[in-house]
């Protein structure tokens, strides 16, 4: 078997990722903080996970909380101090956790010094660091739409233009053609290097070589050029775990931004699979059931595809989607078996697992009054979709199911208020089922969610094939059966999950029913080796 010490020391590890906002509050502000961060590395340390990957906690006025950057190179008062980060970084590295840093580089707040610059006249040096059309006020350059909702494009009275934001109007887009621009990001991403992060996650990266006129935003003609030079002038210097996010992303792209050779990133967040519950050509708002079979041959096609040519990300949940037990899984009676199988689908393929706070608890989506929300895209689909006349009840069930603070409740830590996340008042309400679901009781309990990630995380550092395992889907047009094999040299795993709340018989092929062990499975005990019970998940090794 391969030695797992040659590879990258990503390929071999789990991410946790934190909403700094919402996980651990140390001062009653009702905010989590990074104190709140320092405060319960006991816990990562005791799941078993390597890295941490923290939502931006850099310097924002927090219109897109904290999406939109004021300044890279000091932290939001919010959370701490630059001090803070230092001790939090020298701190993990004690308990083996590398801290990843999520940038934002496609965009800065119109609150950063270069965009207040910019905006004093065409001449000002920071003018062409953002990009900007000339025109007639009421006459768009286009009529490209933003993310958020409304144009894409801000008119600037004083200017004669219009500028353009691909996100929130407080979020305008840089112009990467300026190779000032990039310098500035450059010198930037080495500083963090030189304070010792561990990586870095980069988000919406593959819109920075947007061509607005063309109405091109991600994957323009001149994007991997600029991620080679990034990563020449920046990453290639450290041993480091680099991610970035690619909602356009296929295999053949992929290849390229995880390349083996280290010229882009370690690997690419893809999101293929991620709208397969919605109806096709039309918002994630519009909701459609799972396609199950389509699920199983979008993640097989990523394993098969990158296989010895790039790296995978896995994932169900982070800050942007809901929790994965509510949307997938059954987040009533089989809260737990369901979100154990999950759990297992995902770990025992080939890439870098990343688990969303509280995921390994079971956490699960909310049913808020809409002004109870706190979500800018929330709050504007609910505006927007108004005006356009739907119901309020057909609007509200959109956002239970999808809205990004179903993500973003306060982590829940124990029984007492607000779950132990505050002495405050939390900046977003609590879910009020934290009285039974919360980290105490999980750690607590042998059979709880938490300790069954601790079992797979521990699998993925025993077992070589599940790094570098070939994958093969068994029971590609099975209704209900998610099944696959992972095999390297001599070693073979079988992985069986039964992804709905039915007792079904286990119809896998004759061949995988010779000797075997169970090295781990979400029941106590199984009824038979041919029955399935809801949601049942096993992982056999091969004799």
């Amino acid at each position: 078997m391969q030695n797992n010490n040659q590879q990258p020391w990503w390929k071999n590890s789990v991410v946790y990722q934190i909403y700094p906002r919402s996980f651990q509050d140390s001062n009653g502000d009702g905010i989590g903080d990074l104190q709140g961060i320092i405060d319960r590395l006991d816990y990562l340390e005791e799941l078993g996970i390597d890295a941490i990957w923290l939502s931006p906690v850099c310097k924002s006025p927090q219109d897109d909380n904290g999406y939109d950057i004021s300044d890279y190179m000091d932290i939001d008062p919010m959370f701490g101090s630059i001090k803070d980060m230092e001790n939090l970084i020298a701190r993990a590295n004690e308990h083996n956790i590398k801290i990843i840093l999520d940038l934002v580089l496609n965009h800065s707040s119109d609150e950063h010094s270069w965009f207040v610059e910019a905006k004093k006249s065409k001449d000002n040096r920071y003018h062409d660091y953002y990009v900007w059309r000339d025109g007639v006020k009421g006459e768009l350059p286009n009529d490209m739409k933003a993310c958020f909702g409304g144009s894409c494009w801000e008119w600037v009275e004083d200017l004669g233009q219009y500028y353009f934001h691909l996100f929130s109007v407080k979020q305008p887009d840089l112009n990467w053609d300026n190779p000032k621009v990039r310098e500035e990001i450059y010198n930037m991403i080495n500083w963090w290097m030189d304070k010792g992060v561990g990586g870095f996650r980069l988000d919406v990266i593959d819109q920075i070589a947007k061509e607005p006129d063309l109405k091109i935003t991600n994957n323009g003609p001149k994007l991997h050029d600029y991620i080679r030079e990034m990563s020449r002038e920046t990453f290639q210097k450290g041993d480091l775990i680099t991610v970035g996010e690619a909602w356009g992303s296929t295999p053949s792209l992929a290849k390229l931004y995880s390349n083996p050779d280290n010229s882009e990133f370690s690997m690419v967040f893809q999101f293929e699979h991620i709208g397969l519950d919605q109806e096709e050509g039309k918002e994630k708002w519009d909701l459609a059931p799972l396609d199950f079979i389509k699920l199983k041959k979008v993640l097989s096609k990523w394993q098969v595809a990158l296989h010895g040519y790039g790296w995978n990300s896995l994932f169900w949940n982070n800050h942007d989607l809901p929790r994965i037990v509510s949307r997938w899984g059954n987040d009533k009676e089989y809260r737990v078996e369901s979100a154990k199988m999950l759990a297992t689908v995902l770990h025992c393929m080939q890439g870098t697992p990343y688990i969303y706070q509280g995921e390994e608890l079971g956490m699960t989506n909310v049913k808020y009054q809409v002004d109870e929300y706190r979500d800018i895209e929330t709050l504007n689909i609910y505006e927007e979709r108004t005006q356009k006349g739907y119901a309020k009840e057909e609007i509200m069930k959109s956002i239970y199911a999808k809205g990004r603070d179903n993500a973003r409740t306060p982590m829940q830590w124990d029984s007492t208020d607000n779950a132990g996340f505050t002495k405050g008042e939390p900046w977003l309400k609590v879910n009020p089922n934290y009285t039974e679901i919360n980290a105490e009781l999980a750690l607590k309990d042998d059979n709880s969610i938490f300790n069954y990630y601790k079992k797979l995380i521990a699998l993925r550092k025993q077992y070589p094939v599940i790094i570098d395992g070939k994958f093969e889907l068994l029971l590609e047009e099975d209704p209900n059966i998610f099944a696959y094999t992972r095999t390297l040299e001599d070693t073979e795993l079988l992985v069986i999950c039964n992804f709905y709340g039915e007792t079904i018989g286990c119809t896998i092929p004759e061949q995988y029913k010779k000797d075997k062990e169970l090295i781990l499975c979400n029941y106590k005990q199984s009824v038979s080796e041919e029955v399935l019970q809801p949601y049942e998940a096993r992982i056999y090794l091969m004799k």
